[in-house]
């Protein structure tokens, strides 16, 4: 078989099972078979593959029929214009986590921290971004090792800390913690690839998606110097649940809407 049927093959079957973007998922599945970018299928439509190439494509084809996120399959996920290797140990990072990141760079200068950093796409990117000192939290131990290898590979310097939250950051001590927290209610999400795939503990917060913000919030304002800020990561339903979490201990948030307008980003300085 040669690439050109394989793709229109590895289609027809997304296009039957409802996949989204069959053609395109064809193309990155086939590109990870084959250890090729995208551009060498149209230069070579007619390149039979070779026997270890099939079956490798089509573990790949059926791998994502049964659910598995594409990104699990090849590895990777591209976050602000670079490569982050992903596992099921860490969420998937996703695009409008990018809009965390534009609005935590002016703000990066001294110690900051990346709360529940997964794949440490934020904590990285502000450390190649700026000069600032990066930490990054995480509970898991996986997920760190992924966030680790991550920075090793791209060339960060950060340092990365298992414990929750911010319980191991001295008080005082930061000037801007930065996080995209777990903030999906409990069964909000049912979406296959989601629920079977992707870390729980890094998705779900409780019944009414707020349960790790009301711990977050009072622990970032301990760590925080006088007029340090905090820059969170909201569900599409959180304004109003965390804005009245913050209470007159923060100053009046800025929200950052998304590219579909929904408030994605919330920032606040500690007032005292």
């Amino acid at each position: 078989m040669n690439i050109g049927a394989a793709l229109r093959q590895g289609t027809e079957l997304f296009q039957r099972a409802g996949i989204d973007v069959p053609r395109l998922t064809a193309e990155v599945l086939l590109c990870h078979a084959l250890h090729r970018e995208r551009p060498y299928l149209f230069a070579y439509p007619e390149r039979q593959l070779t026997e270890l190439e099939w079956i490798h494509y089509g573990r790949h084809l059926h791998q994502r029929l049964e659910g598995k996120p594409t990104q699990y399959i090849t590895g990777e996920q591209e976050f602000y214009g670079r490569p982050f290797r992903v596992t099921p140990d860490v969420l998937i990072p996703r695009p409008e986590t990018e809009h965390v990141v534009q609005a935590a760079l002016p703000m990066c200068r001294g110690k900051v921290v990346d709360v529940g950093t997964g794949s440490g796409a934020i904590a990285i990117t502000l450390a190649l971004e700026t000069k600032a000192q990066v930490f990054a939290t995480d509970i898991s131990e996986r997920a760190l090792a992924v966030a680790r290898g991550n920075a090793v590979e791209l060339g960060a310097n950060g340092q990365f800390l298992l414990c929750d939250l911010l319980s191991a950051i001295e008080s005082n001590s930061v000037s801007l913690v930065v996080s995209n927290p777990p903030y999906v209610r409990d069964g909000g999400i049912t979406q296959r690839e989601v629920l079977e795939w992707e870390p729980r503990g890094a998705l779900f917060a409780g019944p009414d998606g707020l349960d790790v913000y009301r711990r977050l919030i009072p622990e970032a304002w301990r760590v925080l110097q006088p007029g340090g800020a905090l820059v969170l990561e909201l569900g599409y339903d959180s304004l109003a649940g965390v804005r009245a979490l913050l209470g007159p201990r923060w100053r009046e948030p800025t929200v950052i809407p998304d590219l579909a307008g929904i408030p994605r980003v919330l920032v606040s300085e500690r007032a005292n």
